[in-house]
């Protein structure tokens, strides 16, 4: 096994005719990624009487397995989860894709949804999985599912992080306060708009399914995710409010104590939250290996001629955990 702390991380370029953070967020997106030829679905009881289904690549013997965290409202189709799963089906390795309650398609049975903080959802369920797996186990956090990732391996309660052989975050909004902020304001809305035409609808439902002292008009009006977390996610998962939500949820605070070997790659032209703090933050941790690149977008990382290719991203990770073999 060899370690990449003082490896030199590959730097990534745009191509230029995507230029910007928001081009090379956006364009990614719109993407068609073909290659995975189907997932096996599995549900998963949950220890509050819930489920949570997770999405399997055909399961190869032996071999290692990738987990997949999702985004905010992404899924086994999101780009970058098609992206990284037809990486790790071509190296013939096992791929798990992660869906946060509510996120596979199906409604879950409980009135609570997921959050950026909810990193107890893997003390319980990467054991199970863990039971599935025969070979080294890797976790992959994009976005919302990156800062999950972060909350859990620098948490000192969680115990399970353990079992794990190597992670990496993607993009992950490690200061909620933060991105939540800029989400709410400026060209940045056209992303929190996005995400609250499905949010919005999910939560309303939960409202009138459960019936749930929580006002409808009130998430109907909900014009920003800081209002929407501050009207549903906060109270629904027992928050005093969206600022203690923010707050409480951020990985940041946790990233020195990371003990695990963890890849961090984050852009600086994010429009979600740019990483160019993550240098200070995480110097003193030899068990991160930080790619802080100048461009790329969230969760973006194009490469090639037009109309280009998402291979960079999923190769970087792939990469890093081939080195824990």
């Amino acid at each position: 096994m060899r370690s990449r702390k003082n490896k030199q991380p590959e730097t990534y370029h745009a191509p230029k005719w995507l230029r910007g953070g928001h081009a090379q967020t956006i364009f990614p997106f719109l993407s068609q990624i073909f290659g995975v030829r189907g997932y096996d679905r599995q549900t998963i009881d949950t220890p509050d009487g819930d489920i949570i289904h997770l999405d399997w690549l055909k399961k190869k013997p032996l071999s290692p397995l990738v987990v997949l965290l999702h985004g905010l409202e992404g899924n086994s189709n999101s780009h970058y989860a098609r992206a990284l799963m037809t990486n790790v089906e071509r190296l013939g390795w096992n791929g798990c894709v992660v869906h946060f309650r509510g996120c596979s398609g199906s409604p879950n049975h409980l009135p609570r949804a997921y959050h950026s903080g909810d990193s107890d959802e893997l003390e319980w369920l990467i054991p199970k999985i863990k039971q599935l797996a025969e070979g080294p186990i890797f976790i992959a956090g994009f976005s919302l599912g990156g800062n999950v990732l972060l909350n859990w391996l620098g948490k000192a309660q969680y115990e399970e992080a353990r079992c794990i052989t190597a992670a990496a975050s993607i993009s992950a909004p490690y200061d909620l306060t933060a991105a939540g902020n800029r989400l709410s304001t400026g060209f940045n809305r056209v992303y929190g708009n996005h995400f609250l035409r499905t949010l919005k609808i999910k939560a309303i439902q939960k409202i009138q399914t459960h019936h749930l002292t929580l006002s409808v008009k009130s998430i109907r009006e909900c014009a920003t995710l800081k209002d929407f977390d501050n009207n549903f996610t906060a109270p629904v998962h027992g928050f005093y409010n969206v600022d203690d939500y923010w707050s409480r949820a951020s990985s940041k605070p946790f990233l020195p104590t990371i003990d695990k070997p963890t890849l961090i790659l984050h852009a600086e032209n994010d429009p979600f939250l740019p990483g160019g703090e993550l240098t200070e933050l995480v110097e003193t941790n030899n068990k991160i290996n930080l790619n802080l690149t100048a461009t790329g977008g969230h969760v973006g990382y194009m490469r090639g001629p037009f109309p280009g290719n998402l291979a960079w991203l999923p190769n970087q990770i792939t990469d890093y955990f081939k080195d824990f073999l």
